[in-house]
């Protein structure tokens, strides 16, 4: 690191008064939630300049990481084709360029697939539907919402944000002629759907908490101020969304909560329509649908914790018919229904799998797959009349590989497996499964990944990656800029905390509410269970996390700073029970459903406050911790991480805090692939200073 003699920044300290419950707490840093007010900015600006200033001499390595990561990607490069309606769609990005390039093509007559060209060329006959690169010229940040091709392939909607913040402009775009239409609603959400006949489009609105709960209905040429509201959800734990089913039959309206689901369905030939109820909402019930035939799909928690499958009438929807009994430990994730097959995402023994019911009822079988370690999942499968599906499937040493599986023959095709250039060979490194014991004797499993033959005698760095909650799964995935990590013996492993949802419902409900800590305590037996199992030492262990995951690290660094050597929390929720007591904040109301609501119930307020990071900041000795946000993220907002690196500089001064905010950015961070290659070879240069490994 650079040993400037520059002081880092101190935030001033306003004494501000919480009051809940009877207890007050003094927060001298809530003034940092003020985004428009010129301290704040200038507080976040000295903050980066204190980390470049401090990682100065980190800046050759940084770009050593980043032409690592470059040369091994080939720049160049088109995405596997997907067909839907005679038509070939895929994505191909360019040498140099940021964004993607939103492509298409007639199929040929006889035609099962098209050639991928190796070096990542246009295909012949192609038809550039949407540049992300012309549309992100002259903006530092460029993300689409909606992409939505209108069944009869005529018209496209797309949406843009350039802030980051999430909030998107609607436009339509004429895809016969060229011409991006008058039709343009600002401030969407995610989400669209199109009418049968193209001539109507659903789309979503938030309300100022940034939950989305109107689907509005916009008739192509007519004015955004004649658009009219199609349902409206009035229940703040409630989110809404909006699809159309792949057989292209129905307009699916979704509202549902962290634990409660209600379906509406609009046939998409009669958009005018008013939205029905598939099956009203039950507390506690979660269901979803797919339309099949003379069915509608019912995905569903009623009675089966780790959920069943059933079907119901799509004329007359009632009772729920019996597919796919529970399975207690066989998580079913999600139904995918074609003309003449249903295919059933799960989970099970902390792996992903594939389940096929031939003919939609019965003889149902799995697809196997070789690696002890795997993710697999469905990919892109926009048409329902097909005997061939798509899959996307990967593994800690396998790139992200593409294949077609025909659903009657059995066989499998390897499509596509992502280049990785230079001298890549998968037989250069390992993966392992391994499992620790948490303090009430819960086996936590644990993925891992390091060069083959790597010492097993604590010497080897460590990178451990968490997140567990919203029964996410961070299931195997491969990387290329982790590839610079392990080429310098560094093992990188996942610990499948509870919260997540790797071993089932169960594993997702013991990790939340009023079981929350055990996310962070699965997390610390994770890390003493590598050192005593000779992965590493303490001394070479730094940990990282992001989002809810950030919330993990700041958490750990409280209850086990000794654990760790070093701290990456890239947009860490740290300061979760200021803002759950807030319900005027982005996604506070329907986030009670997770963490519990401590606004009315005092036992969650003591639980979350005796927990949250930023609440709970000692005088002990922290490991250099790295804080990464963005200004306008809308997910978790800014002033979490800078009042808790804040309070860090306070009450523990000796310790090595540094926090980097991206001042044109969202959740997601840079939106450009080269910014985000820039940004993690800053993350992993860190990362790899601190376990001694740069160079």
């Amino acid at each position: 690191m650079n040993s400037e003699t520059t002081a880092a920044p101190v935030a001033r300290r306003v004494p501000a008064e919480r009051t809940h419950h009877g207890d007050t707490v003094l927060d001298e840093y809530a003034w940092l939630a003020a985004k428009d007010d010129p301290e704040t900015i200038a507080y976040l600006n000295a903050e980066n300049a204190w980390t470049e200033q401090r990682t100065a001499g980190l800046a050759a390595f940084r770009d050593t990481l980043f032409d690592e990561t470059k040369s091994r990607t080939q720049e160049t490069d088109l995405s596997v084709p997907s067909r839907k309606n005679g038509y070939w769609y895929y994505t191909r990005t360019v040498e140099g360029q940021q964004y993607g390039i939103h492509c298409r093509r007639a199929v040929a007559d006889g035609e099962a697939a098209p050639p991928i060209p190796a070096d990542g060329a246009p295909l012949d006959g192609e038809e550039i539907l949407l540049d992300g690169n012309a549309l992100a010229e002259g903006h530092d940040f460029f993300a689409l919402g909606t992409f939505d091709v209108s069944p009869d392939g005529h018209l496209l909607a797309y949406s843009t944000d350039f802030d980051g913040d999430e909030r998107f402009t609607l436009r339509v775009k004429d895809l016969r002629t060229g011409e991006v239409l008058d039709d343009e609603v600002p401030d969407t959400f995610y989400g669209s759907a199109w009418s049968a006949d193209g001539s109507i489009l659903f789309y979503l609105t938030v309300d100022e908490a940034w939950r989305p709960y109107r689907v509005w209905r916009h008739t192509i040429g007519s004015p955004a101020t004649a658009d009219e509201i199609v349902y409206e959800e009035s229940d703040e734990r409630f989110w809404v969304g909006v699809g159309l089913t792949r057989s292209e039959k129905f307009v699916v309206i979704d509202a549902h909560s962290k634990v409660t689901s209600e379906v509406r369905v609009i046939p998409s030939a009669n958009p005018t329509g008013a939205p029905a109820v598939v099956a009203p909402r039950r507390q506690g019930v979660e269901y979803s649908i797919e339309h099949h035939g003379h069915r509608f799909l019912i995905l569903h928690n009623d009675g089966a914790e780790d959920f069943a499958l059933a079907y119901t009438s799509a004329d007359a929807p009632g009772d729920w018919v019996p597919m796919i009994e529970h399975s207690p430990g066989t998580r079913l994730e999600s139904v995918d229904a074609f003309a003449n097959h249903v295919v059933v995402s799960l989970r099970t023994g902390g792996l992903t799998g594939i389940r096929v019911l031939p003919d939609g009822s019965t003889g149902s079988y799995d697809i196997t797959f070789p690696e002890p370690l795997y993710s697999v999942g469905l990919d892109s499968n926009p048409e329902y009349q097909t005997n061939t599906i798509r899959l996307h499937y990967t593994s800690m040493v396998t790139p992200d590989s593409v294949y077609d599986y025909d659903l009657v023959t059995r066989e499998m095709v390897l499509r596509k497996r992502k280049p990785v250039l230079g001298d890549f060979d998968p037989a250069d490194y390992e993966q392992h499964r391994d499992w620790a014991l948490a303090d009430d004797g819960t086996r936590v499993p644990i993925s891992l990944v390091c060069r083959a033959g790597t010492p097993r005698d604590g010497s080897a760095p460590f990178l451990l990656y968490g997140y567990g909650s919203y029964e996410a799964s961070m299931d195997p995935w491969f990387s290329i800029p982790r590839l610079s990590l392990l080429d310098r013996g560094v093992i990188f492993a996942v610990a499948h905390v509870r919260g997540g949802g790797e071993l089932g419902r169960r594993w997702y409900e013991t990790g939340k509410m009023l079981a929350k800590k055990n996310t962070f305590t699965d997390f610390v037996a994770a890390a003493r269970h590598v050192v005593k199992a000779g992965w590493t030492s303490s001394e070479r262990l730094v940990a990282r996390g992001a989002s809810a995951g950030g919330l993990l690290m700041g958490a750990v660094a409280n209850l086990a700073p000794d654990a760790f050597a070093g701290i990456v929390a890239q947009v860490p929720f740290v300061d979760p029970l200021t803002s759950i007591l807030d319900p005027s904040l982005p996604l506070t109301v329907t986030e009670w459903e997770e963490w519990g609501n401590p606004l009315d119930d005092p036992e969650v307020y003591a639980y979350m406050k005796s927990y949250s990071p930023y609440e709970n900041v000692a005088a002990q000795d922290y490991p250099a911790i790295l804080a990464v946000t963005s200004l306008n993220d809308t997910r978790v907002l800014y002033h979490e991480p800078a009042k808790w690196v804040a309070r860090l500089r306070a009450t523990a001064p000796d310790g090595d805090y540094l926090l980097k905010t991206e001042m044109g950015a969202g959740h997601g961070g840079p939106s450009g692939r080269y910014d985000s290659w820039k940004e993690e070879a800053f993350i992993n240069a860190w990362i790899l200073d601190r376990l001694g490994a740069a160079g």
